[in-house]
């Protein structure tokens, strides 16, 4: 059989139609095909490759750590090189409360270790996110995502659980002295980029603050510079209860983080002990990893120039016929189709043009860009003619 022919016969896979393309290579911005062809990856491994793919200090990070050693034990236990490096790295770019780095796999599970947290911390059981969220697949995740169409046929979830409107501050009313926490993206991703508005975001910090609530910040998508900032609330007078890392955090490796104030991570440790416990969470590779990433990020001024790219992305797209609105935070754009009928066919022109792009979970007329921050003034301008001339296409 052919690797093809494996990949249906064999995967479990979320959907019947995946682009199935055979990648051989990648590296920087591109990707290479079995057949020979190269794309240009406008998603980023869907906002993971940051630095692009296989960059040579990342690279070098991880061909060093596995001379060293692989997995050991347990999280938590042993005393390993790149956890504490890592962690020390994080914590010395976040405001001082958050000084505590809990290391995980992925995104889904740092938000489980968040909202376990948040209820452990408070005694409270009431949590509240926002339409059209989206914070991960596993159960506790799924709970909080506000979309029902991904949730129904997963219910019952968990109890307790709130959805309100985005932006509308009228709803912050809901927040009471039961609810645990809030969770929030300041900018909703699959929403197809919707940034947080500031009176709403004030008025939500004065709410919580009143009623003693957590705020949970999911930089899952636009953390690790996306949004021009390392963070993405360090656009806004604001410091959140917890922090929520993953995707880009590994640059390219598996890894997610959890991060708060100490004197809240504590309250895992005891009643019961090992409140919150992990096999694989914060493997030495993945934070070998990350620290290379991380150090790439600020050292090549790739953090401030992710504004700049943005603006040239719309500069360049706006006024097309086929494009009804573009929207933006930092390098993460959403652009929405005119004739959203046309969305199946203008997949088939970009994918022959030479161009990886997706679409938002909830916006499904309206495509991502979301390229590695590595990206150069002339490869945007390469990406920005591919998409335009497959744009005319499909009219």
């Amino acid at each position: 059989m052919t690797e093809r022919e494996l990949f249906y016969r064999y995967l479990g896979l979320p959907s019947f139609y995946p682009m199935g393309l055979e990648i051989e290579k990648a590296e920087g911005i591109y990707l290479y095909a079995a057949s020979g062809e190269q794309f240009i990856d406008l998603v980023s491994g869907i906002a993971v490759s940051n630095t692009g793919h296989r960059h040579p200090k990342v690279l070098d990070a991880i061909r060093d750590q596995l001379d060293r050693y692989l997995h050991l034990n347990v999280y938590g236990e042993f005393i390993q090189s790149p956890q504490v490096r890592l962690a020390e790295r994080l914590a010395g770019l976040l405001p001082e409360k958050l000084d505590s780095v809990y290391f995980v796999n992925s995104g889904s599970e740092a938000i489980e270790g968040a909202l376990k947290l948040a209820k452990r911390f408070t005694g409270r059981t009431e949590i509240i996110s926002f339409i059209d969220s989206y914070h991960g697949s596993t159960h506790g995740s799924l709970s909080i995502l506000g979309n029902e169409a991904l949730k129904n046929a997963f219910r019952p979830l968990l109890p307790d659980v709130r959805l309100i409107e985005f932006n509308n501050y009228c709803h912050l009313e809901k927040i009471s002295t039961r609810t645990a926490c809030v969770v929030i993206e300041l900018v909703q991703a699959e929403a197809g980029i919707i940034p947080v508005e500031e009176y709403f975001l004030r008025q939500l910090k004065k709410r919580c603050a009143r009623d003693g609530v957590l705020i949970i910040v999911d930089d899952v998508q636009m953390g690790m510079g996306r949004t021009g900032k390392l963070f993405s609330f360090g656009h806004h007078d604001f410091i959140p209860d917890i922090l929520v890392l993953a995707k880009a955090l590994g640059a390219g490796m598996p890894l997610g983080a959890f991060i708060a104030p100490r004197k809240m991570m504590d309250t895992l440790a005891f009643n019961p002990e090992l409140g919150h416990i992990t096999t694989f969470g914060g493997h030495p590779v993945s934070c070998a990893a990350a620290l290379a990433g991380l150090e790439v990020l600020l050292s090549d001024g790739l953090i401030p120039m992710a504004e700049e790219k943005g603006k040239m992305f719309v500069e360049k797209l706006s006024g097309a016929p086929a494009i009804s609105e573009i929207r933006r935070a930092g390098l993460a754009i959403g652009v929405d189709l005119a004739h959203p009928e046309k969305r199946g066919a203008f997949m088939e022109a970009a994918l022959k043009n030479g161009l990886i792009i997706d679409w938002y979970l909830f916006k499904p007329a309206t495509f991502r860009i979301a390229p590695p921050l590595t990206i150069t003034d002339d490869e945007i301008d390469l990406a920005c003619g591919k998409l335009l001339m497959s744009l005319r296409e499909i009219l």
